[in-house]
């Protein structure tokens, strides 16, 4: 019966399908840095209103949006997109790619583009939102569909959760949620327990006594401090992280000086981590602080380095039961064949504080978005790292299958959970 019923729903999706593909594509021409999504949130918006949603509300966390579709009794289910973009200049070649630029949040002028596959998120939502919309005699229930702004920066989640989405809404028994990524597209990618990373952000200033290059040991010089900043973080994970215990410690950003023969005052260094577990997570924040520190007093620097932290997202963890019972539910759908079980991801994804606040089971996915022939050949060939990922600007999904292999993943967890979610919260 649970089989009729999602295949009664996603019996609508051929009628919607162009549309659906000339929204992704608006979307992909249009994108909009964090915080910044206001376009996008009122076409988001729109469509929820134009799809039939009971409940519309814009202005979540600053620009997030929420729908809901009150269909009867039944359980409350979460269905999550995030819709930001990234500062990348888009390399694609595609007749939609974006030439838009923006005002990063610390007010540089930068290109902007869809890379990391949000655009495609958005519109899968989008997608099986108007499709539970048009078939509520297959369902009961309630569905809260929620578009999560500033995912880039991992505080759209946080901001949402601050500005009372679980006081106004329904509240949900389970979060569902999904990410596009390099695998074949119409692949579903799965994993259970951590699958995602925690990710912390360091932002470092080195303080030295600046003067001319010709004379340095008039000076203090910051970017030798920092240079040995970045060689010695490097063995924190070498040599204090257990083997078994994946961590990931990068210098991204370096910064200092405007002339080659002047010694600055100031280095600036950009530090991130990336871990598992709350242990090596506080090992590894404490160890990078402990080098900073050491290093600047070794370089004899005239003052306390300044040390901020920001960007903090947990580890993201599909809750083992409820992914095993939703990757089942895939299996039936989409078949053993194109299920595929991957390891940790080092990459993050703030949404698991949705789940973590209410402390309700989180269930999140990966499936394909790049043309299948030749990316199963590049992993059968052990050529993964050449293919465009996340992040990239040569990434874009391909338009389909991707499109209804996303909206497909989105109504066969929704309506798993509608039909078997125990004890879930009434809306």
């Amino acid at each position: 019966m649970a089989k009729a019923q999602v295949q009664s729903v996603l019996d609508g999706l051929a009628g919607i399908r162009e549309d659906l593909a000339a929204f992704y594509r608006d979307l992909h021409r249009h994108p909009e840095l964090s915080l910044q999504e206001t376009r996008t949130a009122g076409l988001l918006a729109r469509r929820l209103r134009d799809a039939g949603c009971d409940e519309v509300a814009e202005g979540i966390g600053t620009t997030g949006v929420v729908g809901v579709l009150r269909n009867g009794e039944g359980p409350v289910v979460m269905l999550r997109a995030d819709f930001d973009a990234l500062p990348v200049e888009e390399k694609t070649g595609l007749p939609y790619a974006s030439t838009d630029r923006g005002v990063d949040h610390d007010g540089r002028d930068v290109p902007v583009m869809h890379a990391c596959g949000h655009d495609m998120h958005a519109a899968c939502l989008v997608g099986a939102a108007t499709l539970f919309a048009r078939a509520r005699d297959a369902w009961s229930g309630t569905l809260l569909i929620v578009f999560q702004p500033a995912e880039e920066l991992v505080v759209g989640a946080q901001g949402m959760i601050d500005d009372g989405l679980f006081e106004r809404f329904p509240v949900p028994g389970i979060v569902l949620g999904q990410h596009v990524g390099p695998l074949p597209a119409g692949f579903i990618g799965h994993g259970s327990g951590p699958v995602m990373a925690a990710a912390d952000s360091l932002h470092v200033t080195l303080h030295g006594r600046g003067g001319h290059g010709s004379r340095p040991e008039s000076t203090v010089d910051p970017v030798v401090m920092a240079a040995h900043v970045v060689t010695r973080l490097q063995g924190i994970v070498a040599r204090e992280v257990p083997p078994s215990e994946p961590a990931v410690v990068t210098v991204g950003r370096l910064q200092a000086g405007t002339k080659d023969n002047i010694i600055p005052d100031t280095a600036e260094l950009g530090i991130n981590i990336r871990t598992y577990t709350p242990q090596i997570r506080d090992l590894v924040r404490a160890a990078v602080e402990r080098v900073v520190r050491a290093e600047s007093a070794a370089g004899g620097a005239v003052a306390e380095p300044d040390l901020r932290w920001s960007g903090a997202a947990p580890a993201l963890v599909s809750d083992p039961e409820a992914t095993e019972a939703t990757v089942a539910a895939f299996a039936g759908h989409f078949g053993e064949q194109r299920l595929q079980k991957l390891p940790l991801i080092t990459a993050s994804e703030d949404v698991g504080l949705f789940g973590a606040v209410l402390k309700v089971p989180t269930v999140f996915w990966f499936w394909g978005g790049l043309d299948t022939e030749p990316t199963v050949a590049a992993f059968l060939e052990g050529r993964i790292d050449e293919l465009p990922g996340n992040h990239s600007p040569f990434f874009a999904p391909v338009v389909e299958p991707t499109l209804s292999t996303g909206v497909e993943a989105l109504v066969v967890a929704a309506h798993t959970w509608l039909s078997r979610l125990d004890g879930a919260r009434r809306p």
